[in-house]
């Protein structure tokens, strides 16, 4: 089974709030095992536009990766952070050679 990632860039307008969004959304990772591979961090575009902050989570697989996000914790979490930041997500299907 193919794994899930959910790719985000982000850029955070009120950092004070948006580390409410940080802790509201870890309960809905804990439960959908959700594993964060970039969280910010240094970087570097080397080709086209990002925003300031890249956020990488995997999951088990791609239907979890969807659940988490479709579920009533994330969506709550997801409340508090639209007001202070503008972003992008993907939610990918890993590649299984």
């Amino acid at each position: 089974m193919a794994k899930g990632y959910w790719v985000a860039h982000v850029d955070v307008d009120d950092m004070e709030t948006y580390k409410n969004y940080i802790a509201a959304n870890a309960a809905p990772f804990a439960e959908y095992g959700a594993r964060f591979l970039v969280r910010g961090g240094d970087q570097q575009v080397r080709e086209g536009h990002a925003r300031a902050r890249t956020v990488v989570l995997e999951f088990e697989s791609y239907e979890k990766a969807i659940e988490c996000y479709e579920s009533i914790g994330y969506q709550a979490a997801k409340d508090i952070r639209d007001p202070v930041s503008t972003g992008d997500l993907v939610i990918i299907k890993g590649y299984t050679g």
